[in-house]
């Protein structure tokens, strides 16, 4: 009988389950949306409780579609969404507050603070890291802060912390294992990613208290087991990544120098630097790549927060689209978006520009703008903000991009993989698994388990799905990236002065 690793990929708005064979092939898929709640102005939070049923379904539901059975499943990854804070009681698992999602800004006098504090630079060496409410330490220290009773029982060693793998972990082995990966623990703005450890100094700065963080291990190795009563077999997760490292690893950029860019609820670019960490002087991150056998790989990253999100705008609030996919077939109708510019910064700006305080902006509207026009700016903006993110990657780690790797949902929508190439000029080539993702955390389950022998097999199985070549003039391109940068300027620091509170 054939076996089968099981990918658990819980991503920003919905959670998925995939099976993968041998030769790295989905062999069947499940996904299911959870709610978005937004309590106030820039906030938003998921309730863990959802994010785990969710999860738990899709994996029920993936071995149910598959016709096999539990026992057939060899190892399982998990890849996350990350920075998203959740902190829950260690004995009965149940949360003590809502999961505070990446995308949340009600940290950001927060990180005023610290930046006064003269923190930045220090957070920066330790972390790799900018200061920003991005990022899970602040997220914690609100909880902790502003949640009745829970400071206290952090200090007495009654809750844990965790991003959303450790959550997943936690409840799949029955509240047995408390536990995360380097590439997760690195996005914390808590790890220190010199030394491999939680750092005492910023911990104390932000009065999280250390029994509350969760224990670091290999992104490739064993975590514990899934408690039989949840899957119906007890099945080692052998794999953690989160879910942009899980995209690298995915794509095969196991080499230095290799990028890929995910098309997401946001978008992440990513450049492996292999064991060279680069300390980046451009708005990008140093992020840990993962860790296999105690070696640690890191990446240049930079982090775009709203991509995807602004498509599901556009349907779910403004109405324009009836479903995401629609967006190719408006924009089509015209050629242009006739000088109209969209920035999506609803929860401000990421990398380059790290600006807490942008929110969304849209210029250049005249009489004739119509629907059309819009859903081609919320496309072309996705395109423009990852081409920031890949001149600031070139300007850091002096690589010129030969080409980019494209995976995630978007790479479907055939109008924005085509401006994406024009607008930088170099191919964007889609791979043929367009969930890299889930793949990741599937290799990384698989190779500790020999399911997979070694990196040079698993990247003989990376196969180009489709090739976009450049097709606009430099000249043309060029113009059109400086209206972009133009209308970035007219939405940064929109709110400053502004209660979000």
């Amino acid at each position: 009988m054939p076996t089968y690793i099981l990918a658990l990929d819980q991503g920003t708005t919905s959670s998925r389950s995939i099976l993968f064979d041998k030769s790295g092939t989905p062999v069947a898929q499940v996904s299911k949306e959870f709610r978005q709640i937004y309590p106030n102005p820039g906030w938003v939070e998921h309730d863990p409780m959802e994010i785990w049923e969710s999860q738990l379904f899709t994996a029920k539901e993936v071995i149910k579609k598959a016709g096999i059975s539990p026992s057939d499943i060899e190892a399982v990854g998990i890849t996350n969404q990350r920075e998203t804070t959740i902190i829950w009681d260690r004995v009965s698992g149940k949360p003590v507050y809502n999961a505070i999602v990446w995308q949340c800004r009600r940290t950001s006098q927060l990180c005023d603070e610290l930046k006064k504090d003269n923190m930045e630079p220090v957070i920066r060496e330790k972390t790799g890291l900018v200061v920003d409410a991005y990022f899970s330490g602040t997220k914690i220290k609100w909880i902790l802060d502003n949640v009745e009773g829970a400071r206290s029982r952090a200090e007495k060693g009654e809750l844990c912390f965790g991003t959303v793998d450790s959550w997943l972990l936690y409840n799949l082995t029955g509240g047995k294992v408390h536990a995360t990966d380097f590439s997760n623990a690195s996005r914390t703005m808590l790890f220190n990613i010199n030394d491999n450890k939680w750092d005492e100094s910023i911990a104390k700065r932000l009065s999280v208290p250390e029994s509350l963080l969760p224990e670091v291990r290999n992104s490739s190795g064993y975590f514990g087991k899934i408690d039989k009563t949840v899957l119906g077999a007890e099945i080692p997760i052998t794999g953690i990544a989160g879910d942009q490292q899980a995209a690298l690893f995915g794509q095969g950029c196991f080499e230095k120098g290799l990028a890929k860019n995910t098309y997401g609820t946001g978008c992440f670019l990513l450049m492996n630097t292999g064991e060279e960490r680069f300390t980046s002087s451009h708005g990008l991150l140093t992020t840990q790549a993962w860790g296999m056998n105690d070696k640690v790989d890191y990446a240049l990253e930079g982090s775009v927060f709203i991509a995807g999100a602004a498509i599901q705008w556009l349907r779910d609030e403004m109405k324009l689209i009836s479903h995401a996919s629609e967006s190719e077939e408006v924009a089509k109708e015209v050629d242009d978006t006739a000088g109209v510019y969209f920035v999506p910064a609803f929860v401000g700006l990421g990398a380059p520009y790290w600006d807490m305080y942008a929110r969304g902006t849209v210029v250049g509207l005249t009489r004739g703008t119509g629907r059309a026009h819009m859903v081609r700016a919320a496309l072309e903006a996705i395109a423009y903000q990852v081409k920031d993110l890949v001149l600031a990657m070139e300007a850091d780690s002096k690589i010129e991009l030969k080409e980019l790797r494209a995976d995630g949902g978007a790479v479907a929508n055939s109008v924005l993989m085509q401006f994406q190439a024009d607008i930088l000029g170099v191919p964007l080539v889609v791979s043929k698994v367009a969930e890299t993702t889930a793949l990741g955390a599937a290799y990384m389950a698989g190779l500790a388990v020999g399911f997979w022998k070694d990196m040079n097999e698993i990247a003989c199985h990376w196969q180009e799905g489709k090739r976009y070549l450049p097709r606009m003039d430099k000249e043309g391109a060029d113009c059109r990236y400086a209206g972009w940068k133009r209308a970035v300027e007219r939405a940064k620091g929109w709110a400053v002065g502004h209660s979000e509170r």
